[in-house]
């Protein structure tokens, strides 16, 4: 699968995120878009992932910026789970144990593929320190290992102006259940 976005599909992106930057300061204070602008033209890889972000109802949004890396941190801000990657289970194995009604895929594969990570427990609380964030859906969030060993897995949503963090069978899947991640740039 070729990673590299046509120069106007680069374009049009980077216009996405820049507007969205703009219009959502509150998430990135201190942080200049013209620096991101230039680590987004030298990471066409990341671009790509981005884009997938996009493309798949994400909106993701620079959140961040790590000094010991020089990185910026996107999360999916879409106000809800992201249409495109929603219906899924939470792996491989569970997409596996799985003896019918399968859905379509995993999020952890579908993370993979598209070169992002699920957000964890963590950063789901960091992204709604942001805003309101799946008030009618949930979010699949990587689950610790001692949970899924046991057939598990966790998801978060936000009702009643709080923060919940669920859990169901890995192999469960529901229209309103995706998943959000992030990237590092």
């Amino acid at each position: 699968m070729n990673k590299e976005l046509a120069p106007e599909q680069r374009e049009a992106l980077i216009n996405i995120l820049k507007a969205r930057f703009e219009q959502n300061i509150n998430r990135h204070n201190g942080l200049k878009w013209a620096d991101i602008q230039v680590k987004l033209h030298a990471s066409p890889e990341k671009l790509w992932s981005l884009h997938v972000m996009e493309e798949t109802g994400g909106e993701p949004d620079v959140v961040g910026y790590d000094k010991t890396t020089g990185e910026y941190i996107f999360y999916d801000c879409a106000p809800e789970s992201p249409k495109g990657r929603r219906s899924v289970c939470y792996d491989r194995e569970a997409l596996d144990a799985r003896k019918e009604h399968k859905p379509q895929d995993s999020a952890m594969e579908m993370a993979a593929a598209m070169g992002i990570e699920m957000l964890t427990e963590a950063q789901y609380r960091e992204l709604q320190q942001l805003g309101k964030f799946d008030t009618k859906t949930s979010s699949w969030v990587k689950t610790p290992a001692e949970i899924r060993k046991l057939g598990g897995a966790i998801f978060c949503d936000r009702r009643y102006d709080t923060v919940f963090v669920y859990h169901n069978g890995a192999e469960s899947y529901y229209a309103a259940r995706g998943f959000r991640g992030w990237l590092r740039v």
